[in-house]
This record gives C-alpha cells, sequence and structure tokens, in this order.
C-alpha cells in the first residue's frame, strides 16, 4: 500500500475495489482522441477505476475518505452493468497497519454514490449494520438530504441499505466544516448536489482531495467534466477554483479512483513537481 506524509498527517491507500466504466460517460464532451492520450482503455473503450479509501492519520485519529465498493452489496447484474472486478479488502489493508475496523474513528464523505458509500455498511442476519461502529461520518447536508430522498436520476445510486443503518452516526454540514485544525471539508456541489473536496493544509504544506470533480489524473482539465454529473457546469467553475487555489501553494492532490498515480503535485503553472505512482502489483 502507498503512503506519504505531509506536515503531522499520515495518507495511505486502503484497497477498496475496481470497476470499470465507459471512458465516453467518465470524460463527458471530450472526444476519445483527446481523452485516450492521458487514460488507458480496453478493446470496449472502458477505463480502469479503483475505488480505494484513504486513511488519514492525524492527531491520534484514524480517518477514512470515503468506504469503497464494500462486499456482497451489488447483484450480480449490477457487478457486470458497473464492471466491478474487485470488491473491497478493507479490513485486510487494516490489518497490514495493525489496525482494526472499529480504530477508525472518523469518516469522511465526499459523497454517497454507490461506489463511495457502499462500504459503510454490511449484511447481518437481520438486514444491514455499519463497517465502523466507532465512526463519526461526515457529509454535506445537501448530500445527507438527497441520500434519503433521492430524485429519479439519483435514486440509482443512492441506496437504502447505505444509510439506514449508519443514521445514528452520521454528522452534517452546509458550506465548511474543520474536523481537525487544518482539516477541513467544502461543499462544492458540481459532481452531486452535495458533493465535497477535503483540504488539509499546515504551514506552507497543503494537499487537496477532489474527489469526482477530478477522479483521476488525467481530468486535470478543468473543462474536462464527467457525463455522471449532475451540474456539471459547477463542476468546471468548482474545478477551475480549486486547482487555482492549489497551483498557487504547489498542493498536492489525492485520488480515489485513479487507476496509476495515488498523488501529484503541481507548480503554479499546472505542471507536475511530484507524483505517486500505484504499483500495479495489486492487480
Amino acid at each position: 500500500m502507498e503512503s506519504f506524509q505531509i506536515g503531522r498527517a499520515t495518507i495511505t491507500w486502503l484497497r477498496g475495489g475496481v470497476n470499470f466504466l465507459d471512458g465516453g460517460a467518465m470524460f463527458g464532451v471530450v472526444p476519445k482522441a483527446l481523452w485516450g492520450k492521458k487514460y488507458p482503455y480496453n478493446e470496449k473503450n472502458q477505463i480502469e477505476l479503483r475505488t480505494d479509501p484513504i486513511l488519514l492519520q492525524l492527531d491520534g485519529e484514524n480517518i477514512l475518505i470515503d468506504s469503497g465498493m464494500g462486499n456482497g452489496k451489488l447483484t450480480d447484474k449490477q457487478m457486470r452493468n458497473f464492471g466491478v472486478h474487485e470488491e473491497s479488502s478493507i479490513e485486510a489493508s487494516l490489518a497490514e497497519l495493525n489496525l482494526t475496523l472499529s480504530d477508525i474513528t472518523k469518516v469522511i464523505m465526499t459523497h454517497l454514490h454507490f461506489d463511495h458509500a457502499c462500504g459503510l455498511t454490511k449484511k447481518s442476519s437481520t438486514g444491514y449494520k455499519p463497517v465502523f461502529t466507532n465512526a463519526t461520518i461526515y457529509v454535506s447536508e445537501t448530500e445527507w438530504d438527497e441520500m434519503r430522498q433521492p430524485n429519479i436520476r439519483s435514486v440509482n445510486t443512492y441506496w437504502e441499505m447505505n444509510w439506514q443503518p449508519i443514521e445514528e452516526q452520521v454528522k452534517t454540514f452546509q458550506a465548511e466544516l474543520e474536523i481537525l485544525p487544518g482539516l477541513r471539508m467544502i461543499h462544492t456541489g458540481g459532481h452531486s448536489d452535495g458533493h465535497s473536496i477535503v483540504v488539509f493544509e499546515e504551514g506552507t504544506e497543503c494537499l487537496i482531495h477532489m474527489a469526482d470533480l477530478m477522479p483521476t489524473h488525467a481530468h486535470q482539465n478543468k473543462l474536462w467534466a464527467l457525463a455522471y454529473d449532475d451540474y456539471p457546469v459547477t463542476s468546471v467553475h468548482q474545478k477551475e477554483k480549486w486547482m487555482e487555489y492549489g497551483y498557487e501553494r504547489n498542493a498536492w492532490y489525492t485520488f480515489y479512483h485513479d487507476a496509476y498515480y495515488r498523488a501529484i503535485q503541481f507548480d503554479q503553472s499546472g505542471e507536475i513537481i511530484t507524483e505517486i505512482k500505484r504499483s500495479r502489483t495489486e492487480m
């Protein structure tokens, strides 16, 4: 598992699963002739996408950013339609770090689409129960409201089994929330109405987790929005804002979905300074 240090925080990627989705959908109106130069694709024009939670260890807390694909919750049809080739190995990943599921104290949910939220709950003899029993789960109020009352479009990704068991653990916010000194959740909208990003700053060091505003390194261009975005114009404006913010600070950008890069640090012109590649031996 890849790991690095930024300020007083240690960042480690856990194994949360993998699926393959249509490259055209992931890059929206961008022609394949352009996005195909940035990100590999297979004979079906599908691209490999991880669903790997980030473990952020800070001030004695074990914090997860998103929760992975989960285990045993998708039907055979869903596994096929969503191109799921691997489910979560969160418990095993934590064991390699001498941690357990109960050691997770906070879970930061950038949004609650199934590929981010299925890892929050698991099957039991009486239905579903929480996975991270000792954790407070943070999500924007807008996202939490839509999760429980989805519209005709979002009903296909906001599932009762992912929210009902964890109701008592959830803490919501509106515009911005400082979770620990220097660690903020910020509501952006765009990908979903309640989508949020995560920013950690300490001194001159800065980390920005753009979540699905920039799901892979190939989405760096501010105009490259997903066809899955509910509000693509908002995505573009928010990406422009936070890329400029990060470029000015030589920020690290971390990825949940990228199958090739875990994190990239950019300079003030948007050029790569440093990169952390994902080990392909996990395949």
